[in-house]
């Protein structure tokens, strides 16, 4: 079934999502404020000026020029605080990137990953350089040339170098801390999926392996994080979520049980109320009774 849950696209994002690439440079007078999501795209973002940048489960506020790489897979937001900000971004598909045969997934790079470091502060000499790299970029996104797209990957791939070059070994993994981002993103993820607004558009990320896959992680790498810092299994979070989420389904709308069983992920009804049962000690249609 097709997910009809995703967001509509702009015209610039179908543009891009067909391209699977964009680059342009940005410049700007007064603060902006974008909304705390998940993207459709990579990002890679060379900007000059002040910044609190909402990350997963962390915040940081940027002053100077820094470089920045946002994940599709995890939510952000980037709100301006100086007066003006320059610089350049990069947006892309992992299968634009992946199309010269490189076999590493991007989610598995430090900069990219849940706890690597996806803000990088950069001095005068590493602007010029990153400037150039954007700014060539953009002359061969303009161009007419059969092979632009190679280039521009190569281009790209050069960033991602460059700055792994300049990340310190203590900015890499740091597992005393992994457990405690990790376990945000996956409750901040869980959250994300309610509240369920229509009956055809079903809940999609319905067990603990849903969460690990969409987190490009092993499942039970996953469910030891969640445990270690609430002491209950994925597994547990999710069940008591969807119970909560089919009370006020039951008790707020007029959707039939069936529909309400399939909106939350369930194949047949007598699952749904079994589940149902288990978790409330009560059935559903029992407890739409109690508010009639």
């Amino acid at each position: 079934m097709e997910n009809s849950k995703q967001r509509p696209l702009s015209a610039f994002n179908s543009d891009l999502k067909l391209k699977g690439f964009n680059v342009f440079q940005i410049e700007a007078d007064g603060s902006a404020t974008r909304v705390y999501s998940r993207k459709d795209f990579y990002k890679i973002c060379l900007t000059t000026g002040r910044s609190n940048i909402h990350y997963a489960d962390r915040s940081f506020e940027t002053e100077g020029t820094v470089l920045f790489f946002g994940n599709p897979h995890i939510p952000y937001s980037w709100e301006t605080l100086s007066s003006t900000y320059v610089g350049y971004t990069c947006l892309f598909s992992e299968e634009f990137l992946m199309a010269s045969n490189r076999s590493d997934s991007l989610q598995q790079s430090p900069l990219f990953q849940i706890g690597g470091t996806p803000i990088m502060n950069i001095s005068a000499g590493q602007r010029d350089f990153l400037n150039t790299l954007f700014q060539r970029m953009i002359e061969e996104q303009k161009s007419g040339y059969s092979f632009k797209d190679d280039l521009i990957r190569n281009y790209i791939h050069l960033i991602l170098h460059e700055a792994l070059k300049m990340q310190p070994s203590e900015n890499y993994h740091h597992q005393k801390n992994a457990a405690n981002r990790i376990t945000s993103v996956f409750l901040e993820l869980l959250e994300r999926q309610f509240p369920i607004e229509s009956a055809d558009r079903p809940l999609q990320l319905k067990a603990a392996q849903d969460y690990a896959a969409q987190l490009n992680m092993h499942v039970n790498y996953l469910n030891r994080a969640v445990k270690e810092i609430t002491g209950k299994p994925t597994t547990a979070h999710i069940t008591e979520r969807v119970a909560q989420e089919a009370k006020a389904l039951l008790q707020h709308t007029d959707w039939n049980i069936s529909e309400i069983a399939y909106a939350l992920g369930f194949e047949y009804p007598t699952y749904f109320n079994n589940f149902f049962k288990r978790m409330t000690g009560t059935n559903p249609k029992a407890l739409r009774m109690q508010d009639v």
